[in-house]
Formats: C-alpha cells, sequence, structure tokens
C-alpha cells in the first residue's frame, strides 16, 4: 500500500532549478491524495510566470511514479492559494538566509 509520507519522501527530491531547497520544504506541495495505486499531488510554483513550472511538475510525477506500486500519478498546478515566502519551512528559511 502507498502512503502519503511515501509520496512525500520522494517529492523531497524535486527542486526549483532556482532555488536550492526541494518542493515540499518551500511549501509548494498543498495536498497529496492516495486512492488505490493511483496519487494525486496539489501543488504551486513561487510565481505564475515561472517558466520552470512544467518541468518541475514532469520532476515530481517521475519521482512518484518510482515509488513501487504507484500505477498513475496526476500533478495538478493551482494558484490558490498564492504562495508567499511565509509557507517556507523554517529550517529552509534558514539555508536561505531568510529570517
Amino acid at each position: 500500500m502507498i502512503t502519503k509520507e511515501q509520496v512525500y519522501e520522494a517529492l523531497h527530491e524535486c527542486y526549483d532549478p532556482e532555488i536550492p531547497v526541494n518542493i515540499v520544504d518551500l511549501g509548494l506541495v498543498y495536498g497529496v491524495e492516495v486512492t488505490d495505486d493511483k496519487v494525486a499531488v496539489t501543488m504551486t510554483l513561487t510565481a505564475p510566470g515561472c517558466g520552470m513550472g512544467a518541468m518541475i511538475a514532469a520532476d515530481a510525477k517521475q519521482k512518484i511514479m518510482a515509488i513501487d506500486g504507484v500505477g498513475d500519478a496526476t500533478v495538478d498546478l493551482v494558484w490558490d492559494p498564492p504562495w508567499n515566502p511565509s509557507m517556507i519551512a523554517e529550517e529552509a528559511k534558514q539555508r536561505l538566509g531568510i529570517v
């Protein structure tokens, strides 16, 4: 059985190429749903005009599909609520020098 924890662990390996922090710690992942062998992730980007969005979403999907037992995965990009720096995990803020 696939767990949300496994999915989050995989998503910790996905990075915005412009920021040296994974998408989970950046606060970009809004939700993970697991139904049987299907995984659905809802996430956002740091900015709607981010040119790397398709690449980040494809990387997230690839990492999820590599989890043993996953038959299908979808990654939906949403813009509501809009992302802001307060969503970054404390440890990541320290790494980025944001206080």
